[in-house]
C-alpha cells in the first residue's frame, strides 16, 4: 500500500502518515483490515469474502461475546442498526463485486484459502508484487493456521481487545458450513431472501 492508500482512524488523509503509532509504515506494500463499503481512496483491494451464512453465525457469536448477553439472530440477519452497523452482507459483496471505483482488486474465497493455502497465497503475492518460495508459503501457512492461532490465543490469555470475555474464545470454529448446526431454519430463510441471488453468484449455493 503506497502513501496515498494511507488510513486515518477518522478519516482517509492523502499523502500523510497517520500519527496513530500502529499505523507505522514498516513496510512497503503496507496493509490496512477494514470492513468498510468502497471508497475512492481505496485503490488497491484485498477482498475476501466468505459464505454468507457462516459469516452469520460468525457475526452473531461475536457480537453476544462483545455485548454479554442474548441478542436476537434474526435482529442480526436484518441488520437492524441497534446492534449492527446496519448493512447486510449481500449489500457489502454487491458493492465490492461491482467494483464502482475501479480499484485494482484481489477477491480470495475464505473456503478456498482453508482448501488450498499455497495456492491462494500465491495469488495473493503476485497481486501485491511480492516473491516467496512455496517453503516459505507453507511456513507461513502453519504459522497461521486455526490451530497455531487458538494456541496463541491461550498462550497469551486472550486476544488484547478490552471489550473481549476473558471465557469466550476469539478464535472459534472457522469451519466451512457452520451455519448447518448454529442457523436456526426461520433465520436461514430470512438470509436467504435477501443473499440468495449473491451466493449463487459466488457458487455458495
Amino acid at each position: 500500500m503506497r502513501a496515498e492508500w494511507t488510513l486515518s482512524l477518522k478519516k482517509f488523509v492523502p499523502n500523510r502518515v497517520p500519527k496513530e503509532p500502529y499505523y507505522k509504515r514498516y513496510a512497503t506494500p503496507t496493509y490496512f483490515k477494514v470492513h468498510d463499503l468502497p471508497r475512492p481512496e481505496y485503490k488497491r483491494v484485498v477482498y475476501i469474502v466468505r459464505d454468507g451464512r457462516d459469516v452469520m453465525v460468525s457475526y452473531f457469536r461475536h457480537l453476544q461475546a462483545v455485548r454479554g448477553k442474548e441478542i436476537d439472530f434474526m435482529r442480526v440477519v436484518q441488520a437492524d442498526k441497534r446492534i449492527t452497523s446496519g448493512v447486510k452482507w449481500h449489500q457489502h459483496v454487491e458493492a465490492w463485486l461491482s467494483n464502482p471505483h475501479q480499484a485494482q482488486r484481489l477477491v480470495i474465497k475464505y473456503e478456498d484459502l482453508k482448501d488450498d493455502t499455497i495456492k491462494e497465497l500465491r495469488r495473493f503475492c503476485a497481486f501485491a508484487g511480492v516473491e516467496r518460495d512455496d517453503a516459505y508459503l507453507a511456513m507461513m501457512a502453519r504459522k497461521a493456521s486455526f490451530e497455531k492461532m487458538r494456541q496463541k490465543e491461550i498462550r497469551d490469555g486472550g486476544v488484547g481487545i478490552l471489550s473481549w470475555p476473558k471465557d469466550t474464545p476469539f478464535v472459534r470454529r472457522g469451519e466451512v458450513g457452520s451455519h448447518k448446526d448454529e442457523m436456526p431454519p426461520d433465520v436461514l430463510e430470512a438470509f436467504l431472501q435477501d443473499a440468495g441471488s449473491t451466493l449463487r453468484k459466488l457458487a455458495y449455493l
